[in-house]
């Protein structure tokens, strides 16, 4: 479950619902605590994410994606669709027809902007379902996923609802009720890749067996590899989370993470097709990647008595390359 598609690897009411009542007072989504999405809107969201999708592959149109993708999804997917394009630039008819079914959707009530919510699908594209976390700037702006997880049907968190089944997200900040606060995963998860210090996460292959298989490529008789990890910044990679039933939470969170390859004396790097497609400069002597990580994890409530974060699923994607 570490992949969406294998490309580009090497080794998420309306948001500004406005609800007229008895003598015309507005709700406005900025300021009131309102449902993130209409229950009848959630699932056109979910139906025109598919459309798009599945047209941007059939054309190899990387742009067409930004129509439903943001943050960590959309820059994966676009260096994914830029591959594609390189590969197959009259587009692929041929390309397989995503298809999500048995959708279930986790709205929560919110105030202010941006809003989001979370939906979760069978999918033909083996035994996991796929959750999508939408999420939605502004009243005017679409609604887009920024975040997508693999889960099997045991994996898929249980989360909190209210007498209305409502859900009810979680603050990022100190205020979070958690034991790690979500808007200093991104930054712990980044310097424990680089350093291997620190008992925020469970051992697992998104942490120690990550650690344990760079070490494998550091040095070899053909080239060596240098690491670089860290936070993921700005809005649209912002974390999100949804409170769960045992008090704590499942949260959505963004790394970037940088591998560099220099080839030994006598060799010279050969980086597959698709990642030359994004790549800048000519690799005569090293190569580096630039990775996106898009993560979904449990976070314990502030209180349990185990805090350790655990990854539920990572998703990567080799976002840019530099040759030297």
């Amino acid at each position: 479950m570490m992949g969406r598609l294998p490309r580009l690897k090497w080794a998420a009411a309306t948001a500004a619902l406005a609800l007229s009542v008895t003598g015309c007072m507005t709700v406005h989504g900025e300021r009131e605590v309102i449902p993130a999405v209409a229950k009848d809107e959630a699932p056109e969201v979910l139906k025109q994410f598919t459309t798009t999708y599945n047209k941007a592959w059939r054309t190899a149109d990387p742009k067409l994606i930004e129509q439903v993708e943001t943050g960590p999804l959309l820059a994966i997917g676009k260096a994914d669709l830029t591959a594609e394009h390189a590969v197959n630039p009259a587009g692929n008819p041929r390309a397989g027809t995503l298809e999500l079914t048995d959708a279930r959707f986790t709205i929560p009530q919110q105030a202010g902007w941006p809003k989001f919510f979370v939906a979760d699908a069978d999918s033909n594209r083996g035994p996991n379902r796929w959750m999508l976390l939408f999420t939605r700037t502004g009243p005017d702006a679409p609604w887009r996923a920024a975040y997508l997880s693999l889960l099997s049907d045991d994996e898929v968190p249980d989360f909190a609802l209210d007498d209305e089944g409502y859900a009810q997200p979680v603050r990022t900040g100190a205020d979070s009720g958690l034991a790690v606060r979500p808007d200093r995963l991104s930054s712990t998860y980044a310097s424990y890749l680089m350093t291997g210090e620190g008992s925020t996460f469970t051992e697992g292959p998104a942490t120690s067996g990550l650690r344990a298989e760079r070490k494998k490529h550091v040095r070899t008789p053909k080239y060596w590899t240098e690491y670089i990890d860290s936070p993921a910044r700005g809005a649209d990679f912002a974390p999100a989370g949804l409170r769960t039933k045992d008090g704590g939470a499942v949260v959505f969170f963004a790394s970037y993470h940088r591998q560099k390859q220099t080839a030994a004396k006598g060799y010279r790097p050969t980086p597959p097709e698709r990642v030359q497609a994004v790549m800048t400069g000519k690799a005569d002597k090293a190569v580096t990647l630039t990775r996106v990580f898009e993560s979904s994890v449990r976070v314990p409530a502030a209180g349990a008595p185990d805090k350790q974060v655990v990854f539920l699923n990572r998703l990567e994607g080799v976002t840019s390359a530099k040759g030297e």
